[in-house]
């Protein structure tokens, strides 16, 4: 288990790997930053955008799409500070107190990400799951979420896995899913974290079909089998891992990304991003084909 960087996010989220640039990505949602890693010499690199920018995943073509407050863009990550944004659509979920939060590309290369009222204190469920399949934005394809997380699918494309990670809920879903449509059906609990620990943040499915979710404010990954059996536990040493993705050449690194938690025992971690090896691999991620 290794820092990568001596950066602390305030509010690390969604990293991704991407196979052609070689190189990791992620994002500091407050700081409004999007940050690169090389994967062959470690160098940093980063960006800043114009708003908050919650999930990003690699465009075909080059640059990224991503998830922020008004909508989705595509961005272009030049030798400017600042990120080139382009407007890709509104949003009818989004208005104020509400943002993009996780997001990612299912294995057809649509974008998925579902929106969030950022007061969770208000357990406001206006959250709501959108795919964008590179000509438009679908309509809501879930709604009623709380803090919607944990997106992923399976290898083999017919289950799709979505989870709300808010402290009344803290529930992982399984969805069957239509990969030619691009449709899920037959949602059903996939695990229920009151029976386990944490709240089930982002999240990333290996080569053996097993979803792995951060357990936020219990400092570990859990890996559940494609039954919903809690099979593994990592401890970590952050407080609250917020996002895990695998990567490297042999795609046989989990790189974690954390929250600044703002208690004491967490002073050192918090925020922090970490690599290590869970002796398994995953999957290769597909570029949005918009």
């Amino acid at each position: 288990m290794e820092r990568v960087t001596d950066v602390t996010c305030k509010t690390g989220e969604s990293p991704v790997w991407d196979a052609v640039a070689g190189a990791w990505y992620w994002v500091d949602i407050p700081q409004r930053t999007v940050w690169r890693m090389d994967g062959a010499s470690g160098a940093l690199r980063s960006w800043t955008t114009s708003e908050m920018v919650a999930c990003i995943a690699p465009r075909a073509g080059g640059g990224l799409v991503a998830g922020m407050e008004s909508g989705l863009y595509t961005l272009v990550l030049g030798e400017s500070p600042s990120a080139a944004e382009t407007l890709l659509c509104h949003a009818g979920g989004l208005g104020p107190g509400l943002r993009f939060n996780d997001g990612r590309c299912d294995r057809q290369g649509r974008f998925w990400a579902g929106t969030m009222f950022m007061d969770m204190a208000a357990a406001n469920p206006a959250g709501l799951l959108y795919a964008h399949d590179g000509r438009a934005l679908s309509a809501p394809v879930v709604d009623g979420l709380l803090t919607q997380n944990g997106l992923g699918f399976s290898p083999d494309s017919r289950t799709m896995y979505l989870s709300d990670s808010h402290p009344r809920r803290r529930l992982i879903w399984a969805f069957d899913f239509d990969a030619d449509s691009g449709t899920p059906s037959n949602r059903r609990v996939f695990a229920d974290l009151h029976q386990h620990v944490g709240r089930p943040d982002g999240a990333a499915v290996d080569a053996d079909g097993c979803y792995w979710t951060c357990a936020n404010d219990a400092g570990c990954l859990l890996r559940f089998t494609p039954e919903g059996k809690l099979d593994r536990r990592i401890d970590v040493p952050m407080l609250k891992p917020s996002m895990c993705a695998f990567g490297g050449p042999d795609l046989d690194t989990l790189l974690v990304t954390s929250i600044v938690s703002g208690k004491p025992e967490d002073e050192r971690w918090g925020g922090a991003v970490i690599t290590l090896r869970p002796g398994v691999k995953g999957i290769a991620d597909v570029p949005f084909k918009g």
